[in-house]
C-alpha cells in the first residue's frame, strides 16, 4: 500500500474523514454506486476495444470483482437497514473525466490513467477509513484493499504498455487534478468528494 501512497500526490484530508460517521449511508451507497461505476467502466473497454486480447481478459476478471464488490457493499446496507437510494454523481468523476481526451489512441490511454487513479484513491481512503469506523466495517475494507490495489497497477501497466509515447507527463498532470479535487471544498459528502463545505 506504500505504493499507492506514494503514487498520488495528497492523502484523504482529515476534514473528510472526521465527516464519515455522519455521512455512513451516503459513504456507503456512494460506495455502491462508485463499485457499479467501475464494473460499467470495465465493460464498456471490454466492448470498444476488442482489437486488444490481453486488455480484454484482466478487464472481465476485474469487472466480475467489482459487481462482487457491489453486492458485498449492498449486503453491508442491508444489514445495517440502509436503503439504496438515488444519488447525485460527485464533482470528483465529471472533474477527471473532462480532463480525457476524445480521440485515440490517446482517449483509451487516458481513460486507463484515470482508472488506475481512481481506484488507488480508492484503495487509500479504504485504509484511513479503518480509523474513522466500527471493527466490522473497518474489516470490510482492510479486505478490499488489496484488489483495489491490483485494479490499479492493471490499468496504470496497460496504460503506459499502449501509450505511443511515455505516459509520465500526462500522468503527473492528471495527479495534480485529482489532488486539487480532494483538497478542495465540495457541497456534498460523497465517497470520492473533496473537504466538505
Amino acid at each position: 500500500m506504500q505504493e499507492i501512497e506514494r503514487f498520488l500526490r495528497c492523502p484523504t484530508p482529515e476534514a473528510w474523514l472526521a465527516a464519515v460517521p455522519d455521512h455512513l449511508d451516503v459513504l456507503l451507497i456512494d460506495h455502491a454506486n462508485c463499485e457499479k461505476k467501475a464494473a460499467g467502466t470495465a465493460l464498456s473497454l471490454l466492448y470498444r476495444y476488442v482489437d486488444h486480447p490481453q486488455l480484454l481478459m484482466r478487464l472481465s476478471k476485474l469487472a466480475r470483482e467489482e459487481l462482487r464488490h457491489f453486492e458485498q457493499v449492498l449486503s453491508v446496507m442491508r444489514k445495517r437497514a440502509i436503503e439504496y437510494r438515488h444519488l447525485s454523481a460527485s464533482r470528483y468523476a465529471g472533474g477527471l473525466r473532462d480532463w480525457g481526451r476524445t480521440h485515440e489512441p490517446a482517449r483509451l490511454v487516458d481513460v486507463l490513467l484515470i482508472g488506475a487513479v481512481v481506484e488507488a484513491r480508492s484503495c487509500e481512503r479504504f485504509l484511513r477509513l479503518q480509523s474513522v469506523l466500527d471493527d466490522e466495517l473497518a474489516e470490510f475494507y482492510r479486505g478490499l484493499c488489496e484488489s483495489e490495489a491490483r485494479h490499479f497497477r492493471i490499468y496504470l501497466d496497460y496504460a503506459a504498455e499502449v501509450s505511443p509515447e511515455p505516459i509520465d507527463e500526462r500522468l503527473a498532470s492528471l495527479l495534480a487534478l485529482e489532488a486539487s479535487l480532494i483538497e478542495s471544498a465540495d457541497d456534498a459528502f460523497r465517497f470520492h468528494s473533496g473537504v466538505p463545505g
